[in-house]
């Protein structure tokens, strides 16, 4: 049995785009992560969610960029391979996404990352910053 929470089952990453969930880091951050389908075993990966080059997410709500086995950056179009996270073209050239690590067991896909605790499925909260309620006085 797979130590660690399980996140989605395996049928549920799309083979093109991405699923997107949230978890946290060690230092209590939201982190948003993809989950992308890779021809290596055990035929996911997962990425953080971000471009190195200028901090952009890929998955912005519906699926990340993917053509021929790769991620595209929606801004500048670099190329991330979806078994290793390398980038060898564009902006980001010399790059290698942070990768989280999962397991597959049984047709469910498992947070097995010492480093992150799952939280949800879907992006981060967004902080909209004060609602309509607040009351601030000068």
């Amino acid at each position: 049995m797979v130590d660690g929470t399980k996140i989605t089952d395996l049928e549920s990453v799309p083979l093109l785009g991405s699923y997107l969930f949230t978890a946290e880091d060690m230092f209590t951050n939201e982190e948003e992560v993809i989950l992308v389908r890779c021809d290596d075993d055990p035929g996911v990966e997962a990425w953080v969610n971000n471009c190195p080059h200028e901090s952009q997410r890929f998955d912005r709500g519906d699926g990340a960029p993917m053509r021929d086995g790769e991620i595209v950056c929606p801004k500048h179009g670099s190329h991330f391979d979806a078994c290793t996270g390398e980038c060898d073209n564009g902006e980001a050239a010399g790059t290698t996404l942070p990768d989280v690590d999962i397991a597959v067991e049984d047709g469910a896909v498992y947070l097995t990352d010492d480093d992150y605790t799952y939280l949800h499925a879907g992006p981060a909260e967004e902080d909209d910053g004060p609602g309509s309620t607040s009351h601030l006085s000068f």
